[in-house]
């Protein structure tokens, strides 16, 4: 999975991407029949231009996820793309659209989304999953928003998105 891009045109809300991704990369990492590349690896790519080819030799993956992310004030909007490593070509997309309100939501859709189109063949219930993509620690998007605020600068982060020191990179 790349880094979500964010296409709000606000560098101050690069956060809110960053968090989007790893609250997807965490949910995917979650499920045993599926191989997820960690998020320091993924992150070696954020902000580059990529070939989705040498992305998937240079980490062993046969897919790629990558996407945007835009949150504005009450809405989000999320465009993911699943490409086949080997090819490039698309094998999904979408765009999900909700309310701010509903991120959590979407975070599983997407998730669920990305499950099926692969076609694996397994049943959370059946594998200890039973409450899969509903363990977030909070339904309250404010205190969501301020964990994912606080991940971002505690990973040496400034206000304007740039990072503190080049050790931090």
């Amino acid at each position: 999975m790349l880094p979500f891009a964010n296409v709000s045109g606000d560098p101050a809300q690069e956060y809110f991407s960053d968090g989007i991704t790893d609250q997807i990369i965490t949910d995917l990492s979650k499920l045993p029949d599926l191989f997820v590349i960690d998020r320091n690896s993924a992150f070696i790519y954020k902000g580059k231009p990529v070939k989705v080819q040498k992305v998937g030799r240079e980490l062993g993956v046969r897919h790629v996820l990558e996407g945007c992310v835009r949150k504005t004030s009450d809405g989000v909007r999320i465009a993911v793309q699943l490409v086949d490593a080997a090819t490039g070509a698309n094998i999904w997309a979408e765009r999900f659209d909700r309310p701010l309100r509903d991120i959590f939501a979407v975070q599983d859709e997407i998730v669920q989304k990305i499950v099926t189109t692969v076609d694996l063949e397994f049943k959370l219930g059946e594998r200890g999953f039973p409450e899969y993509g509903r363990t977030h620690g909070t339904h309250n998007l404010d205190a969501f928003d301020y964990v994912l605020r606080g991940a971002w600068y505690s990973g040496g982060h400034d206000q304007r998105g740039k990072c503190k020191s080049a050790h931090n990179v």
